[in-house]
């Protein structure tokens, strides 16, 4: 059984306030293409299909012809909902394209679950999409569920995973121990993270929601990233799609296919005289100039170069001293929310919170994370 691996399309994002669409577009043709070479049994797409709830039309136009360039090659294809989807708009024209279109765009309590036969026998495919503890408390209240981890191995419990076949996971969700990029929606200290150990009834684990490809605890957990850099974080990452060779429990081969861009996202820094004098190019350009005074138009000189600079900035004296006034901002982004009050409360009190009063705290962030 061969599948191919995709997630985080973010179709329709905006960088830096430049429209990413005929990116996307450029670099869903060569996917397309390496799905009729590589000749997949499934393409598994896990979450974040859109990069807003309410995509633009243009948005929408570009998946609907990734789509039906899909379904006209009669490949099962599974999509789950992400973090960043409206699950409404996900779902269109899931009636009719039931037969090789396999959507499942919000959870349900259900077990959304895809069986494929190959000459080794069944592989069934899970889908679930991204949940939240308050989602699936609500669908199982008479359980105890307190945080991610506790959520999904719920959401996983009610799915039935007959040990004996082969079984695939496609989720959306931050994983402890993945390394993730600005680009990203985190949340304040980690609070959504989840144990990969919940992952175990699974032989493969598709992952969304992280941008750099990456495997976590084991090679069959993995994030398949992005497959376009959309931050400046990303920009030594190696983008391409995964594709799994799935021929028994204990022989899954993975590999990968580079996706190059229309446009590379890239960093140049030096003086002015020094970055003015490079090669043109096209490409989405982060320039930092080491200068210790303002260049006068600088930007819309080095446009006639770079035409798709996206930041200018200057790393000298004067900006390494107000960034150092705001390292402790920096700091407390790496803290989780209980962290960070308890060291609120101490300096104004001069005392520790006792067990009522953190247990009180621990419960109303949870609720108010949850429920944003």
């Amino acid at each position: 059984m061969k599948f191919i691996h995709l997630s985080d399309l973010h179709i329709g994002k905006r960088v830096n306030e430049f429209s990413m669409l005929e990116d996307q577009r450029f670099i869903l043709t060569q996917i397309l293409e390496i799905i009729k070479h590589e000749q997949p049994d499934a393409v598994l797409i896990a979450g974040d299909i859109y990069d807003i709830t309410q995509p633009s039309v243009e948005a929408i136009n570009l998946l609907d012809d990734f789509l039906d360039e899909l379904f006209s090659l009669k490949i099962h294809t599974m999509i789950i909902s992400g973090n960043h989807d409206s699950a409404e708009r996900i779902s269109f024209g899931s009636n009719r394209m039931v037969e090789h279109m396999h959507i499942c765009p919000a959870y349900d309590g259900l077990t959304h679950k895809v069986t494929l036969s190959d000459e080794n026998g069944e592989v069934d495919f899970f889908m679930l999409p991204f949940v939240k503890p308050v989602t699936v408390r609500s669908i199982f209240p008479d359980e105890e569920i307190l945080d991610y981890t506790g959520a999904v191995k719920s959401a996983i419990s009610h799915m039935n995973v007959d040990a004996t076949k082969r079984n695939v996971l496609i989720a959306h969700q931050f994983v402890t121990g993945a390394t993730r990029c600005d680009s990203e929606e985190i949340s304040l200290g980690g609070q959504d993270n989840i144990d990969a150990s919940v992952f175990s009834p699974f032989d493969y684990v598709a992952l969304g929601h992280i941008h750099g490809p990456q495997k976590v605890e084991r090679d069959t957990i993995r994030y398949c990233g992005t497959p376009l850099k959309y931050s400046f974080s990303e920009k030594n990452h190696n983008k391409s799609v995964t594709v799994v060779q799935f021929n028994s429990k204990d022989d899954i081969q993975i590999s990968t296919q580079k996706l190059p861009p229309l446009h590379d996202m890239r960093e140049i820094r030096g003086s002015y005289a020094e970055v003015i004098t490079k090669t043109k190019s096209e490409d989405y350009i982060r320039v930092i100039l080491t200068d210790e005074t303002p260049i006068p138009d600088a930007l819309s000189e080095l446009r006639k170069t770079f035409p798709n600079i996206m930041r200018l900035e200057y790393d000298n004296s004067r900006t390494r001293l107000i960034d150092s006034g705001t390292q402790g901002i920096q700091n407390a982004k790496q803290l989780n929310p209980m962290e960070i009050f308890s060291t609120f409360y101490r300096e104004r009190t001069q005392t520790e919170m006792d067990k009522r009063q953190a247990d009180f705290v621990k419960k109303l962030i949870q609720e108010i994370w949850e429920e944003s």
